[in-house]
């Protein structure tokens, strides 16, 4: 397949981890970068994530492949600027929120140069020193709204995806982000409360970090990702993570009641219908 020339707009955890990705198969003739922070993008070059650093208007006159690696507020604000000013270049953003953005998109004449997409990864870092070498490998990756993008755009993205090791789900935008909502928002929501419970009511730091289990420390994980990421992404799906929320609170009150009227017998089907999730999650 063709290789392009890429810029790579905000290039911490996943965009700095898809440019190596993308180097490592050789689908890239070279990458620039687009910052806001000087210090990110001076780390991303010393690093080799991006060969040089530029403004977002040479990126776009440069490169072939444009993808928007940024929060989803700023996606919403940056995607309909970019589409603006492409000719043949193709436009792919990497959000976790999809039918405002889409929408908001739906009628630029440029549509066609953009792809829709979601790789299903991350870690709780932030930056372009979290960047991961084959972070995408074996992991999934949703295209939303296929029909919409020009079949030789969509073509070249699902291809590098799969060069990348990544296997392809297709969606439209109203089911991506329902389905986000329960798989990736609610744990992130649940992380952050649970590590503001243990701080509320755990006043000894020393105490938290010497009896912290495993299995503590895996659930709150998420607790340390980067608000200015998650605000958006909670504001924009706002109906959908309300929708899980209110479900998961209505599960804690069973576990609650359970306790307070010792009825260790509801408990323990609550825990055994919980252990399900073994046949869905190896």
């Amino acid at each position: 397949m063709e290789r392009k020339n890429v810029a790579i707009v905000g290039v911490g955890l996943i965009g700095g981890s898809l440019a190596l990705q993308l180097k490592e198969k050789g689908l890239t003739r070279g990458i620039v970068g687009v910052d806001a922070s000087e210090i990110h993008g001076r780390k991303a070059v010393d690093m080799g994530l991006v060969d040089a650093m530029k403004t977002l208007e040479e990126a776009i006159q440069c490169s072939d492949l444009i993808v928007l690696s940024v929060p989803v507020d700023a996606i919403n604000t940056l995607l309909p600027a970019i589409l603006d000013k492409v000719e043949k270049q193709i436009v792919i953003d990497v959000g976790s929120t999809k039918e405002q953005l889409l929408g908001i998109v739906k009628e630029h004449p440029k549509r066609g140069r953009y792809v829709s997409t979601h790789p299903m990864w991350g870690t709780e870092y932030s930056g372009p020193a979290a960047a991961v070498k084959d972070a995408f490998e074996n992991k999934a990756v949703v295209i939303c709204n296929a029909g919409e993008s020009d079949p030789d755009a969509l073509e070249w993205v699902k291809e590098a995806y799969k060069k990348i090791g990544m296997h392809l789900l297709s969606m439209n935008a109203s089911d991506h982000d329902v389905h986000t909502a329960y798989i990736s928002h609610i744990s992130h929501i649940t992380s952050f409360a649970l590590a503001n419970t243990v701080l509320e009511k755990e006043k000894e730091e020393d105490a938290i970090f010497e009896l912290a289990s495993a299995g503590f420390e895996s659930t709150v994980r998420l607790a340390k990702s980067n608000p200015a990421m998650w605000v958006p992404i909670f504001m924009q799906n706002k109906e959908n993570v309300l929708d899980v929320l209110n479900e998961h609170i209505a599960q804690l009150r069973k576990f609650k009641a359970c306790l307070e009227k010792e009825n260790y017998t509801y408990l323990l089907e609550l825990i055994e219908n919980a252990n399900k999730i073994r046949k869905i999650i190896k």
